[in-house]
């Protein structure tokens, strides 16, 4: 069998670990060719392409990143795209296509299965956002990595008696920065899910320190957003599937709370740190376990689906069922456990 293979939209840890694994089982268990395509969707508007197989795979385990390529192209946002990518499939001879992505990727095969194309998803989101799976492969890691950054923040904020504002990842759910803050002992944590009140944070902190504690870590997920009217954001760049370029909520917040308090108050944006290096031995494991769980759903036939963890267990659900809904966080772990050590 003929099988292609895509990563669409950003990159993070583990998505080498699923690309060798569906070439691994696919080549070794039955026989296929598998044929990747470079940059996602567009390499297959283009038309580009590279071979994979098992030797080319090799040391790619632990490899962050992604050895196809990326990109957060829309087929359906350039003119003839949807047609192209199915000619290209039909002149190529792929039989069937593995789309590793998020909502945005999965959206997309989930429009293109409807036309006929025979795809299957596996779920990639480094902020851990797809519903229909319990846990998304570079999350992990990118949990570790900002724990680590708050563990080294807070040696220094305590030598120098400052506030500090850490931004992370999380655009709509704040997942990334509500572990990562939990954590690495966060004196606040701000969540998209949770519009904050400026004021009421400056007033927590003036408490703390207030208390004889001179050093905090505020932790701010990129998404965040200020109650309505009570600060003002700029607004960004909009990319091809609508969503807003976020980054640099701390500066603003980092620049309020000094205003405000008086306490001295610095900024470190994690950005792209979050999404680089080496996966975490679970995200390895994870990423294998769902190339193996797609290259079987392939061969059983199991189109239009997406492979997921739930319990434990790598479980098959509709695409459209996957990309119908983000999974926001948990206002129980939220209120019920990290508010506890708020202040």
């Amino acid at each position: 069998m003929k099988v292609g293979i895509l990563t669409g939209g950003g990159d993070c840890p583990g998505l080498n670990a699923v690309i060798r694994a569906v070439v691994r089982k696919g080549e070794q268990v039955h026989g296929d060719t598998v044929v990747g395509f470079l940059d996602g969707w567009r390499g297959v508007i283009e038309g580009r392409t590279t071979p994979l197989d098992i030797h080319r795979m090799r040391g790619t385990l632990p490899r962050g990143g992604t050895v196809l390529g990326t990109s957060r192209t829309n087929p359906y946002k350039v003119e003839g795209g949807a047609e192209r990518c199915k000619a290209t499939l039909a002149e190529l001879g792929i039989e069937a296509l593995v789309a590793i992505g998020g909502e945005d990727t999965l959206g997309v095969a989930n429009r293109l299965h409807r036309e006929g194309v025979a795809v299957v998803g596996v779920p990639k989101t480094i902020d851990n956002d797809l519903s229909a799976t319990e846990v998304t492969f570079g999350f992990n890691t990118a949990v570790q990595i900002a724990t680590d950054a708050i563990d080294r923040l807070h040696t220094t904020a305590e030598s120098h008696d400052r506030v500090m504002v850490c931004e992370v990842m999380g655009r709509h759910a704040g997942h990334i920065a509500l572990h990562a803050g939990i954590a690495g002992g966060a004196a606040e944590i701000l969540l998209p899910e949770e519009p904050f009140d400026i004021e009421r944070v400056c007033d927590a902190l003036r408490e703390r320190h207030g208390r004889g504690r001179y050093a905090s870590i505020v932790v701010v997920a990129e998404g965040a957003q200020p109650v309505e009217g009570s600060l003002t954001l700029a607004a960004g760049e909009v990319d091809a599937f609508g969503h807003v370029r976020l980054g640099g909520i701390a500066n603003v917040l980092a620049s309020e709370i000094e205003a405000r308090t008086g306490y001295e108050t610095r900024v470190t944006i994690l950005g792209h740190v979050q999404r680089g290096g080496t996966p975490t031995a679970y995200d390895r494991v994870l990423a294998t376990r769902f190339g193996i769980a797609a290259i079987d759903a392939v061969h059983d036939g199991a189109f239009g689906q997406m492979v997921a963890l739930r319990a434990d267990s790598i479980v098959r659900v509709p695409l459209a069922e996957a990309v119908g809904e983000l999974k926001l966080v948990d206002p129980d772990l939220y209120h019920g456990v990290a508010e506890v050590f708020f202040g």
